[in-house]
């Protein structure tokens, strides 16, 4: 039985399409459905030039609140998002229950998303509009097939079609 379900986005192109079938399967189940968007963290690099330009204070506080405040910003405009490409579909919006944007590797983030939330099933795709056709698998999907301990529903990508 399938009563709560995670769509894990990446929010590229295909993102909408992989939506819709989170969507799907929530009104089919009538389940509830939660949304959730890995940001990766800062890289060495980044980190090193914003050390150059910022005072030990300033990057304190950015570290702190700053990435809180950037990643409530994200949630909100992907719940926005979510609302208008769904259009005169507006009640489907009222089945994503939550939007959370975590910093952190996609795939781990996305399987503590799960454990936390206790879902039933994962909705994620193939893999990232980046990576090319000979690639059947993305990495956080591969990985996600690989560790997750419930049913991964994985939608192919339309550039395959």
């Amino acid at each position: 039985m399938i009563r709560s379900i995670l769509y894990a986005t990446d929010l590229g192109l295909y993102a909408p399409y992989v939506l819709q079938h989170a969507l799907s399967l929530a009104r089919a189940y009538n389940a509830e459905l939660y949304v959730v968007h890995a940001v990766e963290p800062l890289g060495l690099f980044a980190d090193s030039v914003l050390q150059t330009y910022l005072d030990e204070d300033t990057l304190k506080e950015m570290r702190t609140h700053g990435l809180a405040n950037v990643m409530g910003s994200i949630e909100q405009r992907v719940m926005e998002g979510f609302r208008d490409e769904l259009g005169e579909a507006r009640q489907d919006s009222e089945l994503i229950r939550s939007v959370r944007v975590v910093q952190g590797d996609p795939p781990m983030v996305i399987l503590d998303e799960a454990r936390r939330l206790a879902v039933d099933i994962i909705v994620v795709g193939s893999h990232s509009h980046g990576e090319g056709l000979n690639t059947p698998l993305g990495r956080t999907s591969g990985r996600l097939v690989q560790l997750a301990e419930v049913p991964v529903y994985l939608v192919p990508m339309l550039q395959h079609r």
